[in-house]
């Protein structure tokens, strides 16, 4: 990391020109899919504002494999309903979506996002009785693998969770410390250390974990995604890293909405192992 400019390297809405005009198509492509597509919208998980998720059912029920897909923005933007066009592949291969929503920085800590997903998840699991694959972008990357070092979840099985694909993903936060991004964290070098799935418990070796990046990424995302994977995988777990030609930070979650994508596949695979 010496010598790297750590904004340059994190700062993906100034790295990538047209990440506006990404995100806009983005939002068109969801409320279509939130008016179109069947299921729940705005379940609440919790009595805080933005402590509620979308439902999309494969069958009608819900029984069937499940993603719970966690949206970015650093945890200080986005919202659950912002991507549910990452549904619309998933149901026709049959796999329900679960999408939350969370609490967001400054008015929350990091930690507690990382509760109420906790919170949600053992929600769904009293409605849904499934074991999902967690399927997290960017903050929502850290989540998925946070919580799967967490392993037990509050009024769940023990093995919950047990695969997680993570896009892009964050899994040490000390370089953010000193950027722009930390104005609404207000992380400190020893919070970012305790809060990143880097130095934390490597995730039992009956799970299996996916750190993908893009290949048209910032070197440090491509390190992080790397790093992880190479470091749960010596620790015993099946872990891998996947670099996604041609795909920066932003693009890389269309291969979610693509038929032949490998990324959606391995998604695929993953939920129905993990649902039986």
């Amino acid at each position: 990391m010496h010598g790297l400019d750590m904004e340059a390297e994190y700062n993906n809405r100034a790295r990538v020109a047209n990440s506006a005009e990404i995100m806009a198509r983005w939002a068109n492509a969801a409320e279509l899919a939130r008016r179109e597509l069947p299921g729940d919208r705005d379940v609440a998980y919790g009595s805080k504002p933005r402590q509620v998720y979308d439902f999309y059912a494969a069958n009608g029920d819900g029984h069937c494999p499940l993603v719970v897909y966690i949206h970015g923005g650093y945890w200080q933007r986005g919202h659950g309903r912002d991507y549910a066009f990452v549904a619309h592949e998933l149901l026709g291969r049959g796999v329900s979506v679960a999408i939350p929503s969370y609490s967001l920085c400054p008015d929350v800590q990091v930690a507690e996002i990382t509760d109420e997903i906790s919170v949600f998840l053992s929600a769904l699991w009293g409605r849904t009785k499934v074991r999902p694959v967690l399927v997290g972008h960017s903050a929502g990357g850290h989540l998925a693998a946070s919580l799967m070092s967490k392993g037990q979840i509050e009024g769940a099985p023990t093995d919950l969770i047990t695969a997680a694909y993570a896009i892009s993903g964050i899994y040490d936060l000390r370089p953010l410390v000193g950027t722009s991004l930390n104005g609404a964290l207000r992380l400190s070098e020893f919070e970012a250390g305790y809060l990143s799935p880097m130095f934390d418990r490597v995730p039992g070796k009956d799970c299996r974990f996916v750190a993908a990046a893009g290949g048209d990424e910032s070197p440090e995302f491509i390190r992080q995604a790397r790093d992880l994977a190479k470091l749960w995988s010596d620790g015993g777990l099946a872990a891998e890293s996947v670099i996604i030609p041609g795909a920066n930070h932003f693009t890389i979650v269309d291969e979610l909405t693509m038929p032949a994508s490998t990324m959606l596949n391995d998604v695929v695979a993953m939920a129905e192992k993990a649902a039986v």
